[in-house]
């Protein structure tokens, strides 16, 4: 996929089918037009193989909860380590901030603040590195109690007691641009009222609020109606950090020789369309990167019995 396919795609259209297919991921994709009962025979033995493996997402948990304790211990302690919360915060003296807060802050004061400016410079180049919506699985409070109530949504859906709605993904864009607007024209940060990541963030270091109630609605509305909604259809963070985050070197790669096509990275995918590539004929080279909406969470990589999803660091593995 072209980076700017990716942009698209990261912007809500959706992925397109590649226009030129490379010689060599085209003789991997005939040598796989055999038989039904010969493909279903090749998945079945992939299964059979698989180990049971939660080893990156209990990796994501321990990072996730640590980092965020850190902040609370640091408050709770006066140690003075990690001051601050996920929107604003010092570490050992420096400054960071969340980058789509101080975007928000920014149009709301109509004009570029030197220090907020330089506060989002070592968190810029962090998650250019690290691949930006890397913040969302490995960092985001919300992300990871939505993805607990996540497990009770599976389950109601799979007794039929309610089902899965699912809305356009360009929702998101679109969301960006109103809370953006709403920060300029009224000069006031919107978004941070409402964000459930700073609420969460703000919760754990400086106790619990009544803007608490307003993430049970979310997590509510989650469980009975429309899967992880907030996190696919309408948080702004995602969008900034995605874009942030669109060169990154450290992703997760497609390796199409591997793959038997059983579609179970993209069951656990918090932003399946990413994974299009690994739909049967989809693939233009024998490696593919997975866009720039990938929270690089390990779920897929975790679930997949042939190793055909993994961690890489771009022209790392050339020079091993």
């Amino acid at each position: 996929m072209s980076q700017l396919e990716a942009l698209r795609v990261l912007f809500g259209a959706a992925p397109q089918k590649p226009p030129v297919i490379s010689p060599a991921a085209r003789q991997v994709h005939s040598l796989k037009r055999m038989t039904k009962a010969d493909f279903a025979a090749l998945k079945q033995h992939a299964h059979d193989h698989q180990l049971v493996n939660h080893k990156w997402r209990n990796r994501r948990w321990l990072v996730l909860i640590l980092v965020n304790l850190l902040f609370t211990f640091s408050f709770w302690l006066d140690i003075q380590m990690l001051e601050g919360s996920l929107t604003a915060s010092r570490f050992v003296g420096f400054h960071l901030i969340d980058l789509n807060s101080a975007l928000q802050v920014m149009l709301a004061h109509k004009h570029v603040i030197v220090n907020l400016f330089i506060g989002t410079a070592t968190v810029f180049v962090l998650w250019v590195a690290l691949g930006g919506r890397s913040f969302c699985s490995w960092v985001c409070p919300y992300h990871l109690v939505a993805e607990w109530f996540e497990w009770l949504h599976l389950q109601l859906v799979a007794k039929k007691r309610v089902s899965d709605h699912e809305f356009h993904r360009g929702a998101r864009s679109i969301f960006w641009l109103v809370f953006s607007l709403l920060a300029l024209i009224s000069g006031y940060t919107v978004f941070e009222t409402i964000s459930p990541t700073g609420i969460l963030s703000r919760a754990l270091i400086y106790g619990p609020s009544l803007a608490l109630g307003w993430v049970l609605v979310l997590l509510v509305f989650e469980v009975v109606y429309s899967r992880r909604a907030w996190c696919r259809y309408v948080c702004p963070i995602g969008l900034t950090y995605g874009i942030v985050g669109a060169v990154s070197p450290l992703r997760i790669e497609y390796r199409l020789e591997n793959c038997f096509h059983e579609g179970d990275c993209r069951k656990v995918c918090l932003v399946p369309h990413v994974l299009d590539v690994v739909i049967k004929g989809r693939a233009a080279e024998l490696r593919e990167p997975i866009g720039p909406d990938c929270t690089r969470c390990g779920l897929c990589v975790d679930v997949c019995p042939s190793g055909a999803l993994v961690f890489s660091v771009k022209g790392l593995d050339r020079l091993l």
